[in-house]
């Protein structure tokens, strides 16, 4: 059976288990994104919010706190919120980036333009934080407010190191813990936060979130050298964007002198040929660093199953075990 029979996918069963609530997240989105005054609003958050994403981050909140036992209302507050935050990082990325396609459609910021996008991500984390404080929860805003700092410490190391074919496999894990991880962790500590439950069952939520984040980016990275049309990147963006992910980092600490100045020139100073692609590859396959990328990702999928031990057997924990397997089956 392929990866793409919807059966083997754990985020479409985790969405038709969770569907009464994800409606209920949907209907609360749509009502936050609502401005009375800035038409602009609705329009720029609709283009991207109803875009067709898997709402990945806001499901790990539901199925966290449902998971832990959780009847109340306000996980579908924590939801929305942790979706708002995505989509305002989103927005900005795009800017940053100068990014002209987004899942399959053209970015907010080529549609209407960067001003726009700049300040609707603005509105959207505005509106998070009223959600989250509507929650009545210290512990959870305090949880919320870190983790959309720590994406845009992320972001800007990020901005800092990039085209630098110095940086580390250090400097790129700090990056990737916070441009992604955090939400992630930060989407499952809340989850078993509101659900009252004891620090153990809320760090053991955490570890799942942060090593299931890691993994995710990693994979993300690799398939921009070994993805298809299926899985919606177009091979060697990162490469032609100058991008220092780990299969490039691996590949640059075991080039010899000349491949040193290949990377130094195609990477470093964005001087970019016919077939330097191609030769990036050869480069890559030739020292095992996508392989070893692989790896690396496997490992960070392990760590995030495991953490998951001390949670009481259920289907959604089940789920959350096969969604981790999912997200390094994409490059397998």
């Amino acid at each position: 059976m392929s990866l793409d029979h919807a059966q083997t996918k754990p985020h479409e069963r985790l969405a038709a288990t969770l569907a009464d609530d994800l409606d209920q997240v949907n209907t609360l989105i749509r009502a936050r994104m609502a401005s009375e005054h800035a038409p602009r609003i609705p329009e720029v958050t609709a283009h991207l919010v109803e875009a067709g994403g898997k709402r990945l981050r806001p499901m790990l909140t539901l199925a966290s706190a449902r998971l832990c036992g959780y009847d109340g209302p306000f996980h579908i507050h924590l939801a929305a919120t942790v979706e708002f935050i995505h989509t305002a990082t989103l927005l900005h990325d795009d800017v940053v980036d100068e990014s002209a396609q987004r899942r399959g459609r053209p970015t907010a910021n080529l549609l209407w333009d960067n001003q726009s996008s700049v300040l609707v991500g603005d509105y959207l984390f505005a509106r998070s934080f009223q959600l989250m404080v509507e929650t009545g929860s210290m512990r959870v805003l305090d949880i919320l407010a870190n983790a959309a700092a720590t994406i845009a410490e992320g972001e800007v190391l990020q901005l800092t190191a990039a085209q630098d074919t110095n940086t580390s496999e250090d400097i790129y894990f700090k990056v990737v813990r916070g441009k992604t991880a955090a939400l992630f962790s930060a989407a499952t500590e809340v989850g078993g936060v509101i659900a009252g439950q004891d620090d153990t069952t809320v760090k053991a939520l955490f570890d799942y979130g942060d090593a299931l984040g890691i993994a995710f980016q990693i994979v993300d990275d690799l398939l921009d050298y070994q993805g298809t049309d299926a899985t919606g990147k177009n091979i060697g963006d990162d490469f032609r964007e100058r991008k220092l992910t780990l299969p490039v980092i691996k590949a640059i600490a075991a080039a010899n002198s000349d491949e040193r100045a290949f990377w130094d020139r195609t990477i470093g100073k964005g001087q970019q040929n016919d077939g330097d692609l191609e030769e990036a590859l050869r480069l890559m396959n030739a020292h095992g660093t996508l392989a070893a990328t692989r790896l690396q990702a496997q490992d960070w999928t392990a760590k995030a199953k495991a953490a998951l031990a001390p949670l009481p057997d259920h289907d959604l924990k089940t789920m959350l075990v096969d969604l981790a397997d999912y997200v390094v089956a994409r490059v397998v």
